[in-house]
């Protein structure tokens, strides 16, 4: 700790600028070594215990707050302080005599009147609680906080409508509290107004998708609203309206079969119920039945041409159908009937990119901003854009927003510990270098922890147990850790993904030195003495990744697709772990085919079977990665708009130089490719082997 050569006046500005900052740990020092300099010092003696209290060092910030007031009795501020920590330590009798002796010094305290009304909610005395909060709300009118807290204790009297109104002027003030919204559907929920609580639940999530209350709560109404519709449909079957709001609730619990069932009944009781054919589409494009989903928006759209929501789920349903030109007309339509209608921008951005109009698309995603400047997803997508077009410099920045939209905003974990950007020394340091998506990302990205490593830092890599280890092969890792190991201590954490941005990752800066992963030696011995031995070249084959990829449907082939290579004079090895079921037909006649998929448990099991094979041919899986990584020559078959990560229009790659890339035309067929394939294939056996 160094001296204190300040004059007192700048080092509590230097606290209370640290303070500020949220730099809690220097602000207590600064502040300690003012006491030792001037123990009777109140604003000093205040300010420790205020920053203590940020710190959860509960009792100490008390006695701190205790020796501020021998020193300023009458503090008012202090005792309100004093109060709250009181609160936090559950004393709430002390706090609250501790906010009277602060209102009897100050009766217009507003913060002091709310956290008294804080004590009072937790002590259950509801009528006194209100009392503090409307007084409070009195002195300042525009208190957010206390209209919030105001209705949470209305709730609690089940004045559902007073407390309904005191959360719509709170949020009217704060729009972004996601608790606020959480609450305000709580109460909708009482009041049997299920469609309003889901949408005030929506908002939450969309503004923290994380909040286990609001999704434990949405769920609860969805099945609550559910009841309450069987009610109404026992007393009169042909209610059509009943009908289609129990299918809404039966799509939200995604009960897909079941809510079709429920739009028919309610069809066929009114055939010109726009919003049954429309909801009975949207279920339909769950269901991935798409050409009778187009059906049911046609039908809907005959009797309101102008509905949006037709417009815009009929527009999802051709974009599934690869009719990519047709969606775009029906998002254009949606959006002359609704200029502002976000999801309309941001689908409308997906189906230019599949066009490759990608300028387009990212003027698409920027009128979607200019509507909801929040909105994760797409912002997320503008990243995705940009990575796929070369433009780093602002990909890596917006690929940031991925943790605030779902699934990864739920997967995200809380480390207690500062996420690292680049910035910050490592020497000496230890940090943890966690995963965060899928096989292939954690294989790719893992490159990056030689670098970290020179810069002095103790590296832990955390990844999925599979690879766990392989990893252990690479150059810089000081332990590999997977889910279910203890953790060591480390001062800093960053997500695999991110750290291309924490170091200013360009195209022309890539760390692209292979092999950077390595088989185990005698897993390699095991497999040589276990394929047969022949002079004949073994190519290893990987036709499917995992069916529950976004993008399956596009990058995975059916193995049969592959069968034209198969008569070339060479070892065909299969890759595969898992076979899909009309696959495992074809494999069963193809006895010339290697497979070995119950003996591809691990990463390094399959790192050392690739070690053993001349070339690997693969769609974009984890295994192209892997074989990437492996500096193994490697041949990835890529749809016509490929994952970022492979760019556009060029045949290699800058992340794996022994790469090779077989991409679809503008027919977006797979037979072109693997007839390409086919004759490089024999053109690298002849001239290569």
């Amino acid at each position: 700790m160094t001296k204190l050569t300040l004059t007192l006046s700048q080092a509590l500005d230097r606290a209370n600028s640290a303070y500020q900052a949220g730099k809690f740990v220097e602000a207590e020092q600064i502040c300690r070594q003012i006491i030792n300099t001037k123990p009777d010092l109140f604003a000093a003696l205040h300010l420790l215990a205020v920053v203590q209290s940020r710190l959860g060092k509960k009792n100490i910030a008390l006695a701190s707050y205790d020796r501020a007031l021998q020193v300023r009795p009458n503090s008012a501020e202090a005792l309100s302080n004093r109060g709250t920590a009181l609160k936090e330590l559950e004393r709430f009798e002390e706090a609250l005599a501790s906010y009277d002796r602060a209102l009897t010094l100050q009766p217009d305290f507003a913060e002091a009147l709310f956290n008294r009304g804080n004590t009072l909610h937790e002590l259950g005395r509801f009528e006194e609680a209100l009392a503090s909060y409307d007084r409070a709300l009195e002195v300042r009118p525009n208190y957010a906080e206390a209209y919030t807290n105001r209705g949470l204790t209305l709730h609690e009297l089940k004045r559902f409508d007073e407390a309904l109104a005191s959360y719509d002027r709170g949020l009217q003030m704060r729009p972004d509290d996601a608790e606020g919204h959480n609450n305000r559907g709580n109460t909708l929920r009482e009041l049997k107004r299920f469609g309003q609580a889901l949408a005030s639940y929506d908002r939450a999530l969309a503004l923290r998708p994380h909040l286990v209350e609001t999704l434990s709560n949405r769920g609860n109404t969805l099945n609550e609203a559910l009841a309450s519709y069987d009610r109404v449909l026992a007393l009169r079957q042909d209610y059509a309206a009943a009908h289609i709001n129990r299918g809404l609730t039966l799509h939200e619990l995604k009960r897909f079969d079941e809510a079709l069932a429920s739009y028919d009944r309610a069809v066929q009781a009114r055939p010109d119920l726009a919003e049954g054919h429309s909801n009975r589409g949207r279920t339909l494009n769950e269901l991935k039945r798409f050409d009778e989903a187009l059906a049911s928006f046609d039908r809907a759209l005959r009797v309101r041409p102008d509905d949006a929501g037709a417009l815009f789920n009929r527009g999802n349903a051709l974009k599934e159908l690869d009719r990519f030109e047709e969606a775009l007309a029906c998002y254009d339509r949606a959006l002359q009937v609704r200029p502002n209608y976000v999801e309309a921008y941001t689908n409308r951005g997906l189906v230019l990119i599949e066009l490759k109009r990608f300028d387009e698309a990212l003027a698409s995603y920027d009128r979607a901003l200019q509507v909801r400047p929040d909105f994760a997803q797409v912002h997320q997508n503008e990243a995705l854009v940009r990575l796929l077009t070369g433009d780093f410099s602002r990909g890596w920045v917006k690929y940031e927003w991925r943790w605030k939209t779902e699934p990864l905003a739920l997967r995200k974990r809380s480390y207690l510990r500062p996420l690292w950007q680049g910035a910050e020394a490592l020497d000496g340091k230890t940090i943890l270098l966690h995963d965060e998506q899928g096989f292939g990302d954690q294989i790719q990205f893992c490159r990056y922890v030689p670098l970290v490593a020179a810069r002095g830092a103790h590296v832990i890599l955390g990844v999925e147990w599979p690879l766990h280890e392989l990893m252990t092969s690479l150059v810089g890792v000081t332990q590999v850790v997977s889910e279910g190991d203890p953790l060591p201590k480390f001062d800093l954490q960053c997500p695999l993904l991110s750290l291309p941005l924490a170091f200013a990752t360009r195209l022309e800066t890539i760390p692209s030195v292979t092999p950077y992963l390595h088989a185990p030696v005698q897993a390699v011995k095991n497999w040589q003495t276990r394929l047969e031995s022949n002079v004949r070249p073994r190519i290893g084959l990987v036709w499917s990744g995992r069916p529950t990829h976004r993008n399956d449907r596009n990058r995975s082939i059916s193995l049969r697709s592959l069968l034209p290579l198969l008569d070339i004079e060479a070892t065909f090895v299969s890759l595969q772990k898992d076979v899909r079921t009309d696959d495992m037909a074809v494999l069963k006649d193809q006895s010339d085919l290697l497979h070995f998929g119950d003996a591809l448990q691990s990463f390094s099991n399959t790192a050392a079977l690739i070690a053993n094979l001349d070339l690997v041919i693969s769609v974009d899986t984890s295994v192209a990665h892997l074989a990437g990584a492996l500096a193994k020559p490697v041949w990835v078959l890529l749809p016509f708009v490929p994952d970022w990560r492979w760019l556009l229009d060029r045949n290699d790659s800058p992340w794996y130089p022994t790469a090779r890339l077989f991409r679809q035309d503008d027919t977006r067929q797979w037979d072109n490719v693997i007839a390409r394939v086919r004759t490089a294939l024999q053109d690298y056996l002849r001239y290569v082997l």
